[in-house]
């Protein structure tokens, strides 16, 4: 006779086994956990510098830090997007096809987050220690998808103890020859030539993409010691050389709200001005492009919009509105500025004549009026001076750089084919390094 169960025993008995087998689970969940958090005091309790293996303890020797992954997957990320872009701008140029200014729905987007925190937060993510262990892996991984040259490096990989450590890393000695011709121009930074050219025109405004431009004035502040002088307002000429598709310059910016000031007045003949875009592969320290003297300092707390080739054909007024650094000063041709504009992410810039200066920094209010921080390097009159070639700052994430300056040029209409005057030696797109000529003019 075959022995009967009910249906609540076979029910009980399954009910049994399936609380078992989650009680297993969920303690070696658990005991996993606990595993992750002891490895991670015990690295925290650890001082810097102890007697286990120079700062690193044995208890995360194999455990690979949270921080450390997420590097490694945010480069995969960036590396992949910045592929697909590339392919699709490039296929354009192919056909023939000049990228116009259009603002998007991610341009607007941008506008309402507070990218100066983010930039903050990712700025403190940045400089995390790193294993030492790990540091060659990370740091190879950074320059294969941002091309970074690692043979330059003035140090082992091992020594730059934090991915920000490494980004502004020096270059061995020779890395960047100068150009030593006295009657040239060179390049300060690594990076991609943008646009360049002679300011002209009411207001000198300079192209920051098909279809749209910005005002030199207010890029580097409403007292700019640039050269300008009076004149009658020309309306075919503004529409020329302004934006066709609407008037942006007139729009009030967050970094320099009085745009509209100096609009009666263009630049003196012989001002020239080239902007270069630095990719975050590029060796990011700035140095002068000549021997002058450098006057004046203003710090612009402005926004931190991306400044990637994306950015400049969807951002009005991109370098306008975002935090930046002018030096302006004096040249043995005349005036000279450069201006360091930010970035996303960490944008912060440092400058080596002013070690006390400090970027991105929380502002009390959203919508900041005042005028810029200005700091005169000497009021008698001489300025700090800069040799050609020297180290000058640092960014410490992607960024551009505008120069505007003036350079020997003819007098007259009738001499305009002189042989001393200035002559740009670069082309748009050209990737151009520390020390290489940018322009060149013979002495008379």
């Amino acid at each position: 006779m075959r022995p009967r169960f009910s249906h609540n025993v076979y029910l009980l008995a399954r009910y049994t086994h399936l609380r078992r087998f989650h009680h297993t689970h969920r303690r070696t969940f658990s005991s996993f956990l606990n595993n992750i958090r002891s490895n991670n005091f015990g690295a925290r309790a650890t001082p810097l510098g102890g007697s286990s293996g120079g700062g690193d303890s044995k208890g995360n020797a194999f455990l690979v830090p949270g921080a450390t992954m997420a590097t490694i997957l945010m480069l995969g990320a960036l590396h992949a997007r910045r592929l697909y872009e590339d392919k699709k701008i490039e296929e354009k140029r192919e056909r023939g096809i000049e990228l116009e200014f259009h603002q998007d729905v991610k341009a607007s987007f941008l506008g309402i987050l507070p990218l100066r925190s983010i930039s903050r937060a990712w700025g403190s993510f940045m400089s995390l220690e790193i294993p030492v262990w790990m540091r060659p892996y990370a740091y190879k991984a950074w320059a294969r998808a941002f091309h970074s040259n690692l043979e330059e490096a003035a140090r082992p990989l091992e020594e730059y103890v934090s991915l920000q450590d490494f980004f502004v890393r020096s270059l061995k000695e020779g890395c960047r020859p100068i150009d030593p011709d006295p009657c040239c121009l060179v390049s300060p930074v690594d990076g991609t030539v943008l646009r360049f050219g002679e300011l002209k025109g009411n207001r000198g405004m300079i192209e920051q993409v098909k279809g749209h431009s910005y005002s030199v004035p207010a890029l580097l502040g409403n007292n700019s010691l640039l050269p300008m002088e009076p004149e009658g307002k020309n309306e075919s000429e503004e529409e020329a050389v302004g934006d066709k598709s609407d008037n942006s310059w007139l729009r009030v910016s967050l970094a320099s709200p009085k745009l509209r000031e100096n609009s009666s007045a263009s630049p003196m003949k012989g001002l020239y001005y080239c902007v270069i875009y630095l990719k975050p592969g590029d060796y990011h320290r700035i140095h002068s492009p000549v021997d002058w003297n450098a006057m004046v300092r203003r710090h612009f707390a402005g926004r931190l919009f991306p400044v990637n080739e994306r950015a400049t054909r969807t951002i009005r007024n991109l370098y306008v509105e975002n935090e930046r650094v002018v030096l302006e000063g004096q040249w043995k041709e005349g005036f000279m500025a450069l201006a360091a504009v930010g970035a996303t992410n960490i944008g912060s810039i440092e400058l080596f004549i002013e070690p006390e200066l400090r970027t991105n920094k929380p502002k009390k209010k959203l919508f900041p009026t005042e005028p810029p921080e200005e700091r005169v390097y000497d009021p008698e009159g001489h300025g700090l001076k800069l040799e050609k070639g020297k180290e000058v700052g640092v960014f410490n994430m992607g960024s551009t750089v505008v120069l505007v300056f003036q350079a020997p040029t003819a007098n007259s209409p009738e001499d305009s084919s002189s042989s001393s005057d200035y002559r740009f030696c670069v082309k748009q797109g050209d990737r151009v390094r520390v020390g290489q000529a940018l322009g060149r003019w013979k002495a008379e």
